[in-house]
């Protein structure tokens, strides 16, 4: 889509460490609207958001480990 943003660098490593930010960044913020939601009696919704956090926490965990991994390879 020609609005989109583009990255700045054009790096799949920056790309990376973007979205490994993004998705931890996701687990921080889930909890907050996660508490509000149970705050306010709204189980599911609070559920909801847990599952989005373990997701992105699956994301993040998977984004370290491939950025280790190249860091590793690039410093050989």
């Amino acid at each position: 889509m020609a609005n989109e943003p583009q990255s700045p660098v054009k790096d799949p490593n920056y790309d990376l460490i973007s979205v490994l930010e993004a998705s931890l960044k996701m687990v921080f913020q889930a909890e907050t609207y996660a508490r509000d939601a149970e705050k306010a009696g709204d189980t599911e919704l609070a559920e909801w958001f847990r599952k989005i956090q373990e997701n992105n926490r699956k994301a993040g965990d998977q984004g370290s480990e491939m950025l280790k991994q190249r860091l590793q390879n690039r410093a050989s």
